[in-house]
């Protein structure tokens, strides 16, 4: 629980974040006392400060039969969400998508250990961090339940922040691969969870106007164990990654990484590899949840893929772990906001 972790301020006493990796997750985000200067280093209006502002959250629940996407993302000028399940056997994607206009009546999380993030709607999602543990309550057509995501007492979540263009900054915490407990049911249908794993996403911060990210992620068991993995370019692209795996709950950071895919037919394989060879994966997209709006001063060229990866990754001791047809998402973004 939150009590248990120690007191993490994001802001530093001269009212400016902290770079660099954290050993625990940010407790307090203390935005009132954020220093916010504009690119001319003027100090920028209150208006700028709460606009500019951007924050999402995301539970990915993986199972070998099927693939669950939730989503709550909050852009000041609006909030919008997504929930869908995707069934691999049959490639269908049944999906239930929100729009809140000014963010009106929605609810985001205070940290990624405390407070809920609420939307309403034909489908009701609150996402609850509890410390290193996210409870999950969906209720409505789609999904229902209440349910669990165990980062447990020792947990190990990846959580960092980077300066991001000029004069903002980007706080992302994620972990992969956490075993649930609860009840979860598709279209009133019991799903079965002993064999299913989650991951979370929280990212908060002053990002690019424009800002693009291409994303893969995976929580699934091998013969080694429980793995997770976290890979993305782009957003917190200034003097650290986000690439990271964990293996049995332990975690290991990864080299940078390019993601090559052709955006004109993003159907056809990924490949996400680094320098190095370290990292060596193609992802093949099997089915898509996407959505695209172009209001001129907002924009959003959206598409995450339920597939499959296969490759290798060198492990920290030298063991090369082999992926084969393993299932995962991969996204592609480009928002304007």
């Amino acid at each position: 629980m939150q009590s248990a972790l120690p007191d993490n301020n994001l802001l530093g006493a001269d009212g400016l974040p902290r770079f660099g990796y954290f050993a625990s997750p940010v407790t307090q985000f203390n935005l009132p006392q954020f220093t916010y200067y504009n690119v001319m280093d003027k100090p920028a209006s209150a208006l700028a400060k709460y606009l500019h502002y951007k924050q999402f959250q995301f539970v990915s629940i993986s199972h070998a039969d099927w693939q669950i996407g939730i989503a709550i993302a909050d852009i000041r000028y609006a909030a919008s969400a997504f929930c869908y399940f995707y069934q691999r056997s049959t490639q269908q994607l049944d999906e239930i998508s929100l729009l809140k206009p000014f963010s009106l009546g929605v609810q985001m999380s205070s940290s990624p250990v405390a407070g809920s993030a609420r939307i309403s709607g034909k489908q009701h999602i609150c996402l609850t961090p509890k410390g290193y543990d996210w409870q999950l309550t969906p209720e409505g057509e789609l999904l229902s339940g209440n349910l669990m995501l165990h980062g447990g007492t020792n947990a190990q979540p990846l959580a960092l922040c980077t300066p991001t263009g000029y004069n903002g900054w980007t706080y992302t915490q994620k972990h992969n691969a956490l075993a649930l407990s609860g009840t979860l049911r598709y279209r009133g249908t019991e799903l079965d969870l002993t064999k299913a794993l989650a991951g979370y996403d929280f990212s908060a911060g002053y990002m690019r106007r424009e800002t693009s990210w291409r994303w893969g992620s995976i929580s699934a068991t091998l013969p080694q164990g429980r793995f997770g993995l976290n890979l993305a370019n782009g957003v917190n692209e200034t003097g650290a990654t986000e690439n990271c795996l964990w293996l049995n709950g332990r975690l290991q950071l990864l080299p940078p990484v390019s993601v090559g895919l052709n955006r004109q037919q993003p159907a056809q394989p990924w490949l996400f590899s680094s320098a190095d060879q370290q990292v060596c994966l193609q992802f093949t997209p099997q089915q898509c949840r996407r959505e695209r709006l172009n209001l001129g001063i907002l924009a959003s060229n959206f598409r995450q893929y339920c597939g499959f990866f296969s490759g290798s990754i060198v492990l920290q001791n030298g063991e090369k772990l082999i992926l084969d047809q393993v299932p995962g998402l991969a996204e592609d973004h480009f928002a304007r906001w």
